[in-house]
């Protein structure tokens, strides 16, 4: 029987602790990326995205004001104090857009966007990656 010293468990809780934090830092930085890409095509009245939200009758206006929420809620993930409300922000967009999914009974739709949601309430519980966090004890 293989009897590992408290230092080598040390060890490699802090090498997981490292990946599982630049895992995190990939995971909000894609989800930046992603809400800006697609906030910035709602505000700018791409054509594809006009004609998504008009079959749930959401006028152009309405889809530029949706899209400003998402690029202000992926830019909110950036900074420790607004980054909770940020991906509350990005979680509740898809959520809508999933809800629309629905109502359409758009099942191709939905699997599109759960994606999506769920990495927004992964990040969430990963916390903020940007700064080392606390330790207990």
């Amino acid at each position: 029987m293989m009897i590992c010293s408290f230092r080598t468990l040390l060890n490699h809780l802090i090498k997981m602790d490292t990946a599982l934090r630049f895992l995190n830092i990939a995971f909000v930085l894609f989800a930046l990326f992603m809400g800006i890409k697609q906030g910035w095509s709602m505000i700018s009245g791409k054509e594809e995205m006009i004609d998504l939200f008009g079959k749930w009758n959401i006028g152009k206006s309405g889809v530029m004001i949706i899209g400003v929420i998402t690029v202000i809620g992926a830019l909110m993930m950036l900074f420790p104090k607004t980054f909770v409300w940020g991906n509350f922000i990005m979680a509740a967009t898809i959520l809508l857009i999933i809800a629309f999914h629905l109502s359409d009974k758009d099942w191709r739709g939905v699997a599109i966007e759960l994606p999506f949601f769920f990495l927004s309430l992964v990040i969430t519980y990963l916390q903020y990656p940007f700064i080392k966090q606390p330790t207990e004890g």
